[in-house]
């Protein structure tokens, strides 16, 4: 082919990102077939060569020298392959050139055709390259067009739509607004990549305290769990494995200049850090503040299959004095709801004037003795801290008075009228 042609064949991939050997290959193909179309059968070995400096493509006839022709379609005798190649020998391939004559029109045809289609299917492939391997990532997006039920962004030259379910509720998004996003998932589909992206994810706020919060990108500081009610609030449990630093303190900034940042890329959303705890009691404890927790008792330690198969999750039972109720319930059940998902527990609210019956109860369907011990008492004294709508660190604290008095595992907090289970 022309020089001309092969440059404006490498200028179209280098553009689209897409290898030249590829389409080239394809386009050989493409003529191939075309010419087994009109002019021979599906049996025959075309091969096409497309050499510089010639203005038509070489069309030719491969076929296997043999003494005697079984299928012409193949093969072809001695005698005649000598007259076109006098030095050919019988097992040897022979190339009979069988360009027809004025076939560059199909020719070009054919190849405008294939070099579109490989085009296409070329980006489609670089864009999921692209983005296969950046999965769980943060991404800067452009909105473009806003939709009553999605939103069309802009990422890196691909188009990417945000369901409504995947928005953050009560966000105003508007063309041209920058925007960050978590790339959850990437798929290839019969239309290209697929990007899955989401604004409600709870690692987006795990991903978003790594850019704002340097000592939790260099892992002086780790999340050990977040828990979101998109919108509204989250709850994120962080450890330091540096004893020189304060995780909660180094999250929430001087000021709270740091969470403030997260905050408002999540349209305000209220982030509460708490200082994560091994011990499930604690943990707990922290987990509902702000309200002040008087007594945990952990019922049931960890997930297992009752007798009939059923899974009974890991539950512990809260008490808490009848003012701090609607404290640790939360509005709509939001406070105990993040709870019971930031500590793996499922949460029931009693009030602290039931806890001696409760002890009694839980002896009594364990068949043994409850000890003193068995209520871990709550006092304050213990850092924790949250977000507050200022940005500065905030919050009740609690500390337990005695680590060890995990009561055993059980199969359920036995029944009260006033035990509220967690949503």
């Amino acid at each position: 082919m022309k020089a001309s042609f092969l440059a404006a064949i490498n200028q179209i991939c280098s553009e689209k990102n897409v290898k030249p050997d590829q389409v080239i290959e394809a386009v050989k193909q493409a003529i191939a077939t075309a010419y087994r179309k009109d002019f021979g059968n599906k049996e025959q070995e075309i091969r096409v060569e497309l050499e510089e400096g010639r203005d038509m493509p070489s069309i030719l006839l491969v076929k296997e020298v043999v003494e005697d022709v079984e299928n012409d379609n193949f093969e072809i005798n001695l005698k005649d392959a000598r007259k076109i190649k006098p030095d050919v020998e019988v097992g040897d391939e022979i190339a009979i050139d069988v360009t027809p004559v004025e076939y560059g029109r199909i020719a070009t045809q054919a190849a405008k055709q294939v070099i579109l289609q490989k085009l296409q299917e070329a980006e489609k492939q670089s864009l999921y390259e692209m983005f296969k391997d950046r999965e769980e990532e943060l991404l800067t997006a452009n909105v473009t067009k806003v939709d009553p039920n999605w939103v069309t962004l802009e990422i890196e030259g691909m188009t990417v739509s945000l369901p409504w379910r995947e928005q953050i509720p009560g966000e105003h998004y508007y063309t041209g607004k920058r925007i960050r996003v978590y790339l959850d998932k990437v798929e290839l589909t019969g239309k290209g990549p697929q990007l899955r992206i989401s604004r409600t994810h709870p690692n987006l706020v795990k991903k978003l305290l790594e850019l704002e919060i340097p000592e939790v990108r260099n892992g002086d500081v780790e999340i050990m769990g977040i828990a979101r009610d998109a919108g509204f609030r989250s709850k994120v449990a962080v450890k330091s494995n540096d004893p020189r630093i304060d995780p909660i303190g180094a999250c929430v900034g001087q000021k709270g200049v740091r969470i403030q940042a997260v905050m408002e890329e999540i349209n305000g959303e209220r982030v509460d850090m708490i200082e994560y705890s091994p011990d499930p009691i604690k943990l707990i404890s922290l987990a509902l503040q702000p309200a002040a927790i008087s007594a945990v008792i952990i019922v049931n330690d960890e997930e297992r299959l009752d007798d009939q198969g059923r899974k009974v999750k890991k539950r512990a039972a809260v008490f808490v004095e009848e003012a701090q109720r609607p404290m640790a319930i939360g509005k709509k059940g939001q406070n105990i709801r993040l709870a019971t998902q930031l500590t793996a527990y499922e949460l029931d609210m009693y009030n602290y004037a039931e806890l001696p019956a409760f002890k009694a109860k839980l002896a009594e369907l364990r068949g043994e003795p409850m000890p003193a011990e068995a209520a871990v008492e709550v006092s304050e004294g213990s850092e924790g801290g949250s977000a507050a709508d200022d940005g500065s660190a905030g919050g009740a604290s609690a500390t337990t008075g005695n680590d060890s008095a995990a009561a055993p595992a059980a199969t359920d907090a036995p029944p009260t009228e006033s035990g509220e289970k967690a949503a």
